[in-house]
């Protein structure tokens, strides 16, 4: 097959035995740059980036359950026969393994979103939430001041109703908002 950009070599369009239509996407090894793999879809319409996509998040389901299974012992380390031990245990299991790969992406992962947001925001500053609705309302308040006296009084009832069914500490935020006549 043609050689595109990327790990990607190409696809071909082939029927099985018993003739049903299947798309081959031919695709670098990762682990071993001279091997490739053969990706099998039998949705024709998708294109070979999204066939490779939707393997690539089914891998990491298959790697997911590989390691529950053989390093965190899920079905061998606990032989409970009723239901609700089997869904307890694997409910521990599956909690270990976040909190592990949780450790993982804090120690190793350089790609960690949350980690790269802070590195370029530095000039962002923590607010606190009350902080933020009191500076959204009052540029709210602030443009319904502005607007014809018919369509602001209709706006500062709706306003004032969502305030009073608030719980009591955002009604706190709101008490006095600085209606103007």
């Amino acid at each position: 097959p043609e050689h595109t950009p990327g790990n990607q070599f190409g696809s071909i369009i082939v029927k099985t035995k018993t003739g049903i239509p299947v798309k081959l996407v031919f695709v670098r090894n990762r682990n071993n740059k001279r091997d490739w793999l053969t990706v099998l879809s039998t949705d024709l319409s998708l294109s070979d980036e999204e066939i490779i996509r939707i393997y690539g998040n089914r891998w990491a389901i298959e790697v997911f359950f590989k390691s529950t299974k053989s390093l965190m012992k899920l079905g061998t380390e606990f032989q409970g026969r009723s239901y609700d031990m089997m869904i307890s245990h694997t409910t521990i299991v599956f909690t270990r393994y976040i909190l592990l790969e949780w450790l993982r992406r804090n120690e190793k992962d350089d790609k960690t979103l949350c980690e790269l947001f802070f590195r370029l925001c530095d000039d962002i500053q923590d607010m606190a939430l009350s902080t933020a609705l009191q500076s959204l309302m009052s540029v709210f308040v602030e443009q319904l001041n502005s607007v014809g006296s018919r369509k602001s009084t209709l706006l500062k009832n709706q306003l004032q109703l969502w305030i009073d069914s608030q719980a009591s500490f955002i009604k706190a935020l709101f008490g006095q908002l600085g209606w103007e006549s």
